[in-house]
């Protein structure tokens, strides 16, 4: 069966921008790109998985999200990188949902679609959030230093903490 890498967006993959809203401004974490692209030339998935709460507080809609996804799919194209699915939680921190961060229902929703496991996938995220994630769904975790991730590493429960995205993805792909 196929592994699956599921990755944060923001502060992981694309330098994060207070609600970000603009595709213009949109601008990748350097070496994130490759690091994606070394994961799907050793065959694993990628799923994005994104709280987006600016939808939820009015800030921003879907279509302008959607622009955000296309503007970074062709980022990611430019470096012969892909992504299998972007799984988006829209809701406000006090609304009630299934979805958000560190709740599992982003990733049930991608292994529904993508029929992997998720307790043989790894979380990569600069949050506590992205490690309760995966924690919550049986993955690996890594906390990154980028984003917001430097600011919460004492305090960390991931399995690893690691520089960036394409550290992540070195010490992935060296442990098979």
């Amino acid at each position: 069966m196929r592994r699956f890498a599921l990755i944060d967006r923001d502060g992981t993959v694309n330098v994060d921008k207070h609600y970000l809203s603009d595709p213009d401004q949109l601008e990748l974490i350097p070496g994130s790109g490759e690091a994606i692209a070394r994961l799907n030339k050793a065959g694993w998935g990628v799923v994005l998985v994104t709280n987006q709460s600016g939808i939820g507080r009015g800030y921003f809609g879907l279509d302008r999200l959607e622009q955000i996804h296309v503007r970074l799919h062709r980022l990611l194209a430019e470096l012969n990188a892909h992504v299998d699915d972007i799984e988006i939680c829209p809701h406000g921190p006090d609304q009630d949902c299934a979805c958000r961060k560190p709740l599992p229902g982003m990733v049930e929703s991608a292994v529904a679609k993508l029929g992997f496991d998720p307790k043989q996938a790894v979380m990569i995220g600069d949050k506590e959030a992205d490690v309760g994630l995966g924690h919550a769904v049986g993955a690996v975790s890594y906390l990154v230093r980028t984003g917001y991730g430097k600011n919460c590493e004492a305090a960390t429960e991931a399995d690893y903490v690691v520089d960036d995205l394409a550290a992540a993805v070195d010490m992935i792909l060296a442990r098979g």
